[in-house]
């Protein structure tokens, strides 16, 4: 339950206070001929290399866990192309921890050019419920693989549950009135989902952080899987360039969730503080 709520606020996030980067291994090869596939080129302009966004997550009163979300300085080469790769983590703490204990990480490589995932990893431990996914994007021949010999056939600039928070970052919001509706599609469980966000409108927000101008969305989540409502989470992003969370709060069926930035260093552009 939790997963999902940190997915969708911004496809953004999962953590402990720092990230610890694992040693260099070997991920999964993606074939081609060496012939490279002419690929969508966008224009990143939301966020770079050492960016690392930290959040504290609230269930109800009490301080459930931490969440951090970050791009490392390695610039690794997927399927002769260069990438970005996030790494996110989620960890319970406190009292929560004793009864409900967290240990999540994910990782995805992003295309550097074309802002999609090749490669996606998944790790979750939720109160002993395990999930552990791997799948390889290949954007050339537009197919994922999920392992045991699977594979689906997606479309262009298909997205995995982080790197769309990243692709969705780039949109261009300046222009966005309110009622207006974004769409990324999002393979996740061996299927897509169309992942959905209506502008709300600009708001000024207080958090321990400190005021911030933002924009305020709200996500159209799939009714009765976790919200009461179809558009019971509602998230506010910085109104600048990096186009970061400030806040994200949410009505589920059992309770309320709130995920607040608590720090970022290396952002691309200044952040939109008062």
């Amino acid at each position: 339950m939790k997963t999902f709520f940190l997915i969708g606020t911004g496809m953004m996030i999962a953590g402990i206070a720092c990230i610890s980067f694992q040693k260099e291994k070997e991920l999964p090869q993606i074939n081609y001929d060496g012939t490279l596939k002419e690929l969508p080129i966008v224009n990143n302009d939301a966020f770079k290399r050492g960016e690392l966004l930290t959040f504290r997550m609230h269930y109800g009163m009490i301080e459930a866990g931490v969440a951090t979300l970050g791009i490392t300085e390695e610039a690794k080469e997927v399927a002769g192309r260069t990438t970005y790769h996030v790494v996110g983590l989620g960890e319970s703490r406190g009292a929560f921890d004793l009864f409900y204990k967290v240990r999540d990480r994910y990782e995805t490589y992003i295309d550097d050019q074309s802002i999609v995932p090749w490669i996606f990893l998944r790790h979750v431990n939720e109160g002993g419920y395990k999930i552990d996914q791997s799948y390889v994007f290949n954007h050339y021949t537009e197919k994922v693989n999920v392992g045991n010999n699977e594979t689906f056939n997606i479309e262009p600039n298909m997205q995995d549950m982080v790197s769309a928070f990243y692709a969705a970052r780039n949109l261009d919001l300046g222009a966005a009135k309110p009622g207006e509706t974004y769409a990324i599609n999002c393979f996740m469980d061996k299927e897509v989902w169309p992942l959905k966000v209506k502008f709300i409108g600009r708001e000024t927000i207080t958090t321990k952080l400190g005021t911030f101008k933002c924009l305020k969305y709200r996500p159209v989540m799939q009714q009765g899987r976790v919200f009461k409502h179809e558009e019971d989470l509602n998230i506010w992003i910085t109104d600048d360039k990096n186009h970061i969370p400030v806040l994200g709060q949410a009505n589920v069926l059992v309770g309320s969730i709130k995920a607040e930035l608590k720090s970022y260093k290396g952002l691309a552009h200044p952040i939109s503080k008062i």
